[in-house]
């Protein structure tokens, strides 16, 4: 049932989306130089490697230090716990239609294709980023038990307000007690979330 509503939602997601697609898709053009998509290297289900896509936020070319070094600090305690994990939306890395784009997670619509194409659900754990592992407790690798998911209950639960480690625990609860109707309630909770910016 959950693959089944996978398909069918995600199909008809980009059919009806195609408007918006391609103003995004005209901004990024005239907004900087470089690659329309961004895409990833991530880990999914069973820890499968796959290529995750985005719309591109960042100047062309722009390392993963800051990023990574902003992990680190999450996930050693360093930053302030009320900031939470939020993006890098003042990186200075960020395009200026890119922190728009991130701000209402507009960046992720392409990865309706990583849906259609198996390696993603509608509603899972976030996609796991290399260099995020070696930060990881035992219990947290429970949540490569299942796909991952455009939003899931992090996103929903104001991520703006949960540390790195409570995000992983999170998704670990999700992995032990994913249901139908869990997945259905965070994917009504999820559109009011992008429009306040937290998902």
């Amino acid at each position: 049932m959950k693959r089944t509503f996978d398909v069918v939602f995600a199909s008809m997601a980009l059919m009806a989306l195609v408007p918006l697609l391609a103003i995004v898709a005209i901004a990024i053009k005239l907004d900087s130089r470089g690659p329309l998509l961004f895409r990833q290297r991530r880990y999914g289900r069973d820890m499968r490697p796959f290529t995750v896509l985005k719309f591109r936020t960042m100047t062309a070319g722009a390392s993963t230090d800051a990023h990574r070094a902003y992990i680190a600090s999450l996930a050693a305690g360093d930053e302030d716990e009320s900031a939470g994990l939020k993006k890098l939306t003042d990186d200075p890395r960020v395009t200026r239609v890119g922190r728009l784009l991130r701000r209402f997670s507009l960046d992720e619509l392409p990865q309706f294709a990583n849906v259609l194409g198996g390696s993603m659900s509608l509603i899972g754990p976030r996609p796991a980023i290399d260099y995020e592992l070696e930060h990881y407790l035992p219990r947290h690798y429970e949540r490569f038990a299942i796909r991952p998911g455009l939003s899931g209950l992090w996103q929903v639960s104001g991520r703006s307000e949960i540390g790195f480690n409570e995000m992983l625990d999170l998704d670990v609860e999700y992995a032990r007690n994913c249901s139908f109707g869990t997945d259905l309630r965070v994917f009504l909770r999820t559109p009011l979330a992008m429009v306040r910016g937290a998902a």
